[in-house]
């Protein structure tokens, strides 16, 4: 029996005497590296050194083999795997010493990720605050300097300046309100003459837009000669001016064109059929009377509206609304007249939302001394909300953003590149202001970032799969028979 335990012996060390030569061997004969190099390493290093390559695809990760080839997917060359990115998983949480045991990056609230502190104690609810372990924040990614060329990777530091808050929306134009004018007859009568017959004709003011017989005018101009032709007092007491200034009045008040009342003054004859004339200059945007026709004062004969300044009505969302206010300068545009800009201003932002598209209606003044502008024009405006200055700045396409979260891609000192998340603010020409998770003066990842992240969420992920849990300090590990090994006997 102790003849046959010798032999084994000898036949398990040469074994791995072979086992040595052969890692410690290229193959032209000579030596991968020298015992003193390998002196320090330790087991997991010393084999992962020496294990076959492995190979990648630089655009998709996720794709590893074991020998040289094509990608499936893109059918780019897969490269190596240097041995340094294979055990940088490995690497992560581990102290400077090698102890193994999970480095922390700060603490945060169970109910609240954003709120973070560098030791432990209590979250805003009450609650303990829990660890954010090195190996849980997502592993940096380290690429080589010919991938990340082929990867078109470009980087920008994060500045400070200022950004303008703008809205760009679109919207229609409409008459200005102030300057529409309803025609009604002041009392009822026939229609003997139309002078304005169409819709979109263009009057201007004191312009006859038509001729009627009213009886109660009529009526009013003999009381005024009656008036006239009295004697000095009447038999209620009243004087003759006095007569006379209250039928002239009457007649002003029936909207008796002042020519009319200065012929009956003149030649002391009725006017049998009255102009009404147009109150203000503009273009006739409706018409409601034909000739012959019998009008009273609730008859919307004319709508006429000066069109030598327009509104323009947009909307706006609803987290845009801080940025709106009356008098806020503003730019339209129309389809219509490419290269031309209207200048206006905010006039009246109305006080409710559109309970079906949650948008708030903002009404702009403009000016249109030539009429360019035409209602129910579609319109493109940018409102002005002012600047914001002295904020951190990014380019937007830095920016991945997720369901509840947005990330950058951070390039630390030592070329690797780390996910790190942010808060973001304001968008403004393709600027970002961001709040919180970066400095001035860090580079981030402007272009590639993408395949970075899917990168470190893919190391991530198999870190967590295959990383076993540290054991407690202080706890043995049981032996083949359950026996804890403070337990064994010295057999």
């Amino acid at each position: 029996m102790n003849r046959t335990k010798h032999i084994l012996s000898i036949a398990l060390l040469l074994s791995g005497s072979l086992l040595l030569a052969a890692c410690n061997t290229q193959e032209g004969g000579q030596p991968s590296e020298s015992l003193a190099e390998a002196a320090d390493d330790t087991a997991l290093e010393h084999a992962v050194k020496h294990a076959d390559p492995k190979y990648v695809c630089p655009m998709h990760p996720q794709i590893v083999r074991d020998k040289p080839g094509n990608c499936p997917i893109c059918g780019m060359d897969l490269v190596p795997l240097e041995a340094e990115e294979e055990t940088a998983a490995a690497d992560q949480g581990t102290g400077a010493e090698g102890s193994g045991e999970r480095r922390i990056l700060y603490w945060v609230a169970p109910m609240d990720p954003s709120y973070k502190r560098d030791k432990p104690g209590k979250s805003p609810m009450g609650m303990d605050l829990v660890p954010v372990y090195a190996d849980e924040a997502g592993p940096k990614v380290r690429i080589k300097p010919w991938i990340e060329q082929n990867l078109g990777i470009r980087t920008t530091k994060v500045t400070r300046g200022t950004l303008w808050k703008y809205i760009q929306t679109v919207g229609f134009i409409t008459a200005d309100e102030d300057l529409v004018s309803h025609v009604h007859p002041r009392t009822s009568g026939w229609i003997e003459k139309i002078h304005v017959r169409a819709v979109g004709d263009y009057v201007k003011k004191g312009q006859p837009l038509f001729a009627y017989y009213a009886p109660e005018i009529v009526s009013a101009q003999e009381e005024y000669l009656v008036a006239r032709r009295s004697s000095s007092r009447n038999l209620v007491g009243k004087s003759k001016d006095s007569l006379m200034k209250s039928a002239r009045l009457r007649l002003k008040l029936l909207e008796v064109p002042e020519s009319v009342i200065r012929r009956l003054e003149r030649k002391g004859e009725v006017t049998r059929v009255v102009p009404v004339l147009a109150p203000r200059s503009g273009y006739v945007t409706r018409l409601g009377v034909r000739d012959g026709m019998y009008i009273k004062p609730e008859t919307q004969a004319y709508d006429i509206a000066d069109l030598s300044r327009v509104w323009v009505r947009v909307d706006v969302f609803e987290h845009q609304l801080s940025w709106v206010k009356k008098g806020k300068p503003v730019e339209v545009r129309v389809a219509a007249m490419p290269g031309r800009v209207w200048e206006g201003e905010v006039d009246y932002v109305y006080p409710t939302l559109n309970e079906k598209t949650r948008t708030l209606t903002v009404r702009l003044r403009m000016k249109n001394e030539d009429g360019a502008l035409k209602p129910n024009m579609f319109a493109d405006a940018i409102i002005y909300g002012g600047p914001k200055r002295d904020v951190l700045i990014l380019p937007r396409e830095a920016i991945i953003r997720y369901a509840n979260e947005s990330r950058v891609i951070l390039r630390h000192a030592d070329d690797s590149f780390e996910p790190v998340k942010v808060e973001t603010g304001i968008v403004s020409h393709g600027k970002v202001e961001i709040l919180s998770g970066l400095k001035e003066g860090e580079e981030v990842v402007v272009s590639g970032q993408f395949l970075i992240d899917s990168e470190s969420n893919l190391r991530a992920s198999l870190l967590r799969m295959t990383k076993p849990e540290a054991e407690p300090a202080g706890q043995a590990a049981p032996s083949s028979d359950g026996k804890h090994a403070g337990e064994q006997g010295g057999e």
